[in-house]
């Protein structure tokens, strides 16, 4: 359908409790498309009130849901597989219009969105304990899972559906409740997603999704009420922080995934066409809004000017357009503020001795477009290297041994994904040990995968998503005593 019959046709109101309901007092706010800055739509605007309304339905539901077969919770999440699966280009068109990503991201998005549901419908079934003798001879341990109750997650918007998915996935697999917070810029597709979980047969209560342009009035109080059990956040670590301090007075249970400064190294010995196509991946996935892009590429001074010419090369035929257009490949920066934030960490390694090889300059007109960039020699005190920078712009600078490139890997306070590419074997374990990230690509650009747990070290976070490892979060191990 085109843009107009899409906006149309989209759910605007809160999901509260399984049922679709205006926000208190009829409050509502506009969602804008970042390639012009226009209004797409008005949707809800969830006050405290709301929030408590929809934790008193994820309260009555719990218990039913944590009864539901395990057969039967997974059935429901294969169901919403297969909805979204057929809505793949509704789901894609409207991710490009609120976040401005361009349509070959928005359809990776959905195909990677959705297997989040299809994987956790088959770990639904995989909740296991474990019986043993106890050692002493003089009784038996019984061991089983339990879902830990009522959940609050908070998702962030440069993946508004997988981001959903990846939290909403697991929590129903395990029998728990949930409430969604989604973010402001982003909250259609969960919207959407709710809308497809409804015709999914999911029961009501069990879900909510409540968007809102003041977060932190609506989820402070959620976090003080002793009835939720837990709180999943995927966003900035300085939220991150003030959330894990507002959790940790209630001791409720916490998985956080936040920022992250990824390394890229490339060592002499690397295929270095595959670094580039590596790089290219890495960077500019998702016009280089992801919490795993690559920020900081680390060359080796020997093959570092065929890496960059080649780098420049590919970089620049990316086109800039809205994220709708067929033939855009690099859709606008979520709004002015993102954009601002980038300018001003290229402006300062400028400053501070950087060339800049390609981009670098906001163009004319409507939107919050920012130019697939590549800046050179950066130094060691620019800020880009110590900040995530969350745009296209890949920041160069050189090594010459495997230990100064550890040492830059390792120079930030971040730890959520790293690559490297060598063709060293030895060289690759070494630096799986070394390097200080949740994630290592080991000569591969894309990293994400469904089967694979995600989540970092240091200051990206605690906890992990996808994989057997993600359905754990939302499970309480319970130990019985048996004679």
């Amino acid at each position: 359908m085109d843009t107009a019959e899409l906006i149309r046709s989209l759910p605007t109101d809160l999901f509260l409790g399984g049922r679709w309901v205006a926000a208190e007092g009829g409050a509502t706010f506009a969602v804008r498309d970042p390639a012009t800055g226009d209004e797409l739509t008005r949707v809800a605007d969830a006050s405290p009130g709301d929030a408590a309304r929809a934790l008193d339905a994820a309260v009555a539901a719990g218990r039913d849901w944590a009864a539901t077969p395990p057969r039967q919770r997974g059935e429901i999440l294969r169901s919403a597989f297969e909805k979204i699966t057929a809505r793949a280009d509704d789901f894609a068109h409207l991710m490009s219009l609120e976040m401005g990503k361009a349509l070959p991201e928005s359809r990776s998005e959905v195909a990677y969105g959705a297997e989040f549901l299809r994987w956790f419908s088959e770990e639904a079934v995989r909740i296991a304990g474990r019986y043993a003798q106890s050692p002493a001879g003089t009784g038996r341990i019984l061991v089983t899972k339990q879902p830990v109750g009522p959940c609050l997650a908070i998702t962030p918007w440069n993946f508004p559906l997988a981001m959903g998915t990846r939290k909403i996935g697991p929590a129903l697999a395990a029998g728990c409740t949930m409430l969604v917070k989604p973010a402001s810029e982003t909250p259609l597709t969960l919207l959407l997603l709710a809308q497809i979980f409804a015709e999914a047969g999911l029961p009501e209560g069990v879900l909510s999704v409540l968007p809102t342009s003041h977060a932190s009035a609506v989820t402070e109080p959620l976090l003080e009420d002793p009835r939720l059990q837990k709180l999943t956040f995927t966003g900035s670590t300085g939220v991150g922080r003030s959330l894990a301090e507002a959790a940790g007075r209630s001791l409720l249970r916490t998985s956080l995934e936040l920022g992250g400064n990824a390394p890229f190294l490339v060592f002499d010995d690397a295929d270095v066409d595959a670094a580039v196509d590596g790089a290219v991946a890495a960077k500019l996935r998702n016009g280089g809004e992801a919490c795993t892009a690559a920020n900081r590429f680390h060359v080796a001074n020997s093959v570092k000017e065929e890496f960059v010419t080649k780098l420049l090369e590919r970089m620049s035929t990316y086109r800039m357009g809205p994220g709708t257009d067929p033939d855009t490949t690099l859709g606008p920066l979520i709004n002015e503020s993102q954009r601002n934030t980038v300018v001003e960490l290229v402006d300062d390694a400028v400053s501070a001795g950087a060339r800049v090889r390609l981009g670098g300059q906001v163009p004319d007109g409507p939107g919050w477009f920012y130019p697939a960039t590549v800046i050179d020699d950066v130094p060691q005190q620019a800020r880009i290297l110590r900040e995530e920078v969350f745009g296209p712009v890949a920041a160069i600078s050189g090594f010459d041994t495997e230990d100064e490139a550890i040492e830059a890997a390792n120079a930030t306070e971040y730890g959520l994904a790293a690559y490297a590419f060598t063709n060293d074997l030895d060289r690759a374990l070494r630096l799986s040990d070394a390097i200080d990230s949740g994630i290592l690509g080991v000569n591969r650009g894309v990293v994400s995968d469904v089967a694979a747990p995600f989540g970092g070290v240091k200051d990206s976070g605690l906890g992990r998503e996808g994989g057997s490892e993600g359905i754990e979060e939302y499970l309480d191990t319970k130990y019985i005593a048996l004679q």
